[in-house]
């Protein structure tokens, strides 16, 4: 299915893919901590809202 070139360069790509995404994703973390924190609460907020609105679809076709 595939040739033994294209199976080494997957291998390759996936795992220097991975690690560059990994050391990108440390790098901007202090700056993600500050800009996200209130992210949290809305999807708390968006579960919340979202659990009532099937709640009710229930309690009216019941």
């Amino acid at each position: 299915m595939f040739t033994k070139g294209q199976l080494i360069f997957a291998i390759f790509f996936v795992i220097i893919f991975t690690v560059i995404i990994t050391i990108s994703y440390r790098k901007d973390l202090k700056f993600l901590k500050n800009t996200y924190k209130g992210v949290r609460w809305v999807l708390i907020g968006f579960i919340f809202f979202f659990s009532i609105l099937l709640i009710l679809k229930k309690v009216v076709n019941a």
